[in-house]
Parts: structure tokens; C-alpha cells; sequence
């Protein structure tokens, strides 16, 4: 009769175990599912990279060195893997300085979240980490460019994008973040990335530039490169309906934007890849002046732009809309 109870009493006690693993399991899934984008995040990953330790990340200089360490380092902690063959999240390259005819060596910094039923189907999430580093001329007591929205704005939002997905747990095709470097010399780092990829595996570029301001279209909202060369805006206009967000195509024709920042090294090559913005080029009086300053922005702004970008992608991430390929008349 002892012996009886006994088991009885075990078997109660392994059941009690086992439901209390499972909750804590369900609990643990439901918090995954459940992370938010928030401004303590975006605030410290701007804060990070935009500050003068970083010494205005310039290619090739001690001071982007740094910023390709901490972005590294969330990538680490992230959870992301290293890009194809690369032992490391860091993929090195030298180019000529077309300025000083002198061979710079650089680093993209790429971190991949592996994909499940479509992961040979890649989808890019960049934006450019370097920028113009230190004014030269002497007598000016502030000669950082420190580039906060150009683009450490940007980067913040890889990452925050990168924990995003990786918390959510949705993707069925595989990301790969890029912070790319040599954008502000001419697009180095996204042309030296497009020439060692299957762009056919490539299903959309989703880069991100300048998101720190209020846009001409108003808060809550917007633009984007390249709108009609692909149905690729069409999908995150549609994906965005019923949210207080919204998409508009890229209003400054004459700037050529479409060709001014990574995405166009990939859309050379057919891959639908656009660049978000938030920032009103025409009249923003810190593009590519030492007074690109954190303080100059909004980080409700940018939270709410990484949101938008989210839940504007999500389809794409996930598998269900495919976007068109790009075609170019002109490059």
C-alpha cells in the first residue's frame, strides 16, 4: 500500500514539473512574439553612434573602427550568424580613394537570421554606417561629423530590426542585416557586396536612410526610392492599411535619390531595393554639416519609422508577397 501511494505521489509531482516546463515554455514564446521596437533601444543605439568617440566614422579611419565593433557586437548578442563562407560578421575589401589615389581596406559588417521554408530566398535590410569624419579646416571649435541622421539613424535601425525579427521568429526566407561602409566615396561597400551574390536569390533590399525628421508629407509617414520601379512600395502601402502610418513615393525627382545610396548597387543588378526616408531633403539645413547632431532629431520619429518598416515588410519576410524585379533604362 506504501509502495502505491509512493508512485502515486511521484508521478503527481512529475506532472506538476512538466506543466509548469510547459507554461514557462508558452510564457517564454508569447514574450518572444510580443517585443516591441521601443525608444530606449533606438535611443541608445543613436546615441552609441553618433557620438564623437566615433569620430565621424570615415572610412578606412580609428573611428569607424569603432562603430563596426559595437555594431558587431550587437550582432553577437543579437543571435545572427555570419554571412555565407565569412568566419565572421566582417567582410573586408580595399578599394582605391579616387581623392588620394590611396587603397583603403573596409569592412561591411553582415549578420544573417536564417530563414526555414524559403531559406535560399534572401532578403536584404541595410543602411551605410560610415560618413564624413573630421573637418579638416582649423579654427572651428566643433569638427566632428558626427552623421546622426546620416546614417547612424539608418543603422539604429537595422538593429533595432535585426532583434525585432529575431524575436518574432516569423521569417520564413533568410535576412541579412548589412551595415555597408564606403557609401558617402561612392557606394563601395554595397558594390563590393553585389559582386559576390546570386542576385536571382535576392528578393528585396530594404535600406534605410536618414529616418530622424519629420517629412514634408507630415508625421507618421514616410517616402521612398524608386516607387514605380517595382510594386515593392505598392506591398508595404498595402501592409501598413488599417495603422496610423503611411508610404509615399520619393518626392524629389530631380535629386536622382534612387541611385544615391546601396540599394541602387543591388537594383543594378534586378533586385527590387528601395530606400525608406523620412527626412525633407530640400529643406534639412544638417545633410553633410558638422551640426548633424543627435539633438537634432526625433526619436519618436525614428521609432515609429522602424515600426512602420516592420510591419510594412513583414509579408515580404515571411514569404507571402514577392515583389517585382527592377528594371533600369538608365543606370
Amino acid at each position: 500500500m506504501y509502495m502505491k501511494i509512493k508512485a502515486i505521489l511521484i508521478f503527481l509531482f512529475m506532472g506538476l514539473i512538466s506543466c509548469h516546463n510547459k507554461k514557462t515554455t508558452i510564457s517564454t514564446v508569447a514574450a518572444s512574439s510580443e517585443y516591441k521596437i521601443d525608444s530606449n533601444t533606438v535611443k541608445k543605439h543613436l546615441y552609441t553612434l553618433a557620438s564623437d568617440e566615433m569620430e565621424g566614422r570615415a572610412t578606412g579611419t580609428v573611428g569607424i573602427e569603432k562603430a563596426a565593433v559595437y555594431i558587431e557586437d550587437e550582432f553577437e548578442r543579437i543571435g545572427l550568424s555570419p554571412f555565407k563562407d565569412l568566419e565572421t560578421f566582417r567582410q573586408t575589401f580595399t578599394f582605391l580613394n579616387s581623392s588620394t589615389k590611396k587603397e583603403i581596406t573596409a569592412s561591411n559588417i553582415i549578420g544573417v537570421l536564417e530563414g526555414k521554408s524559403k531559406k535560399n530566398e534572401f532578403v536584404i535590410i541595410s543602411a551605410h554606417y560610415d560618413h564624413l569624419g573630421i573637418l579638416k579646416k582649423e579654427g572651428q571649435l566643433d569638427r566632428i561629423y558626427n552623421g546622426a541622421n546620416d546614417n547612424a539613424s539608418g543603422v539604429t535601425g537595422v538593429l533595432a530590426l535585426a532583434e525585432y525579427f529575431k524575436n518574432k521568429n516569423i521569417n520564413e526566407r533568410t535576412i541579412v542585416f548589412i551595415a555597408f561602409t564606403g557609401e558617402e566615396m561612392g557606394l563601395m561597400g554595397s558594390t563590393h557586396f553585389g559582386k559576390g551574390i546570386d542576385p536571382k536569390k535576392f528578393v528585396a533590399g530594404i535600406n534605410l536612410e536618414m529616418i530622424g525628421k519629420i517629412p514634408s508629407s507630415g508625421p507618421n509617414t514616410a517616402w521612398l526610392t524608386g516607387f514605380d520601379r517595382s510594386d515593392f512600395g505598392k506591398i508595404i502601402q498595402q501592409n501598413l492599411e488599417g495603422s496610423p502610418y503611411q508610404l509615399f513615393p520619393d518626392p524629389y525627382a530631380t535629386y536622382n535619390l534612387f541611385f544615391r545610396s546601396d540599394n541602387a548597387s543591388l537594383a543594378r543588378l534586378g533586385v527590387p531595393s528601395h530606400t525608406f526616408s523620412t527626412t525633407p531633403i530640400d529643406t534639412d539645413k544638417e545633410y553633410h554639416q558638422v551640426s548633424d547632431e543627435v539633438e537634432t532629431l526625433d526619436m519618436t520619429v525614428i521609432t515609429q519609422t522602424i515600426q512602420a518598416v516592420a510591419r510594412g515588410t513583414e509579408s515580404i519576410i515571411n514569404g507571402t508577397d514577392t515583389p517585382t524585379r527592377v528594371v533600369l533604362d538608365e543606370q
